[in-house]
């Protein structure tokens, strides 16, 4: 399935639901699973939070973000591949800021950088961690050099 990212300009999407489930008899493994059913889906977001639950049993949070279009398929896949007998869901509004991807020349090579915009001025910047985690394991560098190295040209 194809993944449609929001646009890059900055913008107001009211068309969003969160999705929640609390899950106490889910293998670590089914949730990593699940995980990549429901991006592979079209979920925007999907995080897992440890929570206590009734009887103070230990539990995981299952939430995601998705559009209005995805919801019936978010439903599917938690009723299908968890084991709850309920989710909650709701309508949310997400203010997204404008994203912008430049290129830095680092000594192993370019690395994506994807930054942040309000205004007109850049407020975040954060290189892309494949193409760092791939250059620091082909070079045989440390990871935090190899972002270095980028923070050093931003």
């Amino acid at each position: 399935m194809e993944n449609k990212h929001p646009p890059n300009e900055e913008h107001i999407d009211r068309e969003m639901f969160k999705m929640e489930v609390n899950l106490d008899d889910t293998s670590g493994e089914w949730l990593g699973y699940v995980m990549d059913r429901l991006f592979e889906a079209g979920a925007n977001d999907v995080i897992y939070s440890p929570i206590y639950m009734k009887k103070n049993r230990p539990g995981v949070l299952l939430q995601l973000l998705c559009s209005a279009d995805k919801l019936e398929d978010m439903k599917e896949i938690l009723l299908a591949e968890t084991t709850t007998l309920g989710i909650r869901y709701y309508p949310i509004t997400v203010h997204r800021m404008e994203r912008r991807f430049i290129k830095v020349e680092t000594e192993w090579g370019p690395i994506t950088v994807k930054q942040g915009v309000k205004d007109g001025q850049v407020f975040q910047s954060s290189p892309e961690y494949e193409e760092c985690r791939k250059i620091a394991q082909e070079h045989g560098k440390p990871l935090k050099q190899v972002y270095a190295a980028v923070w050093k040209q931003l």
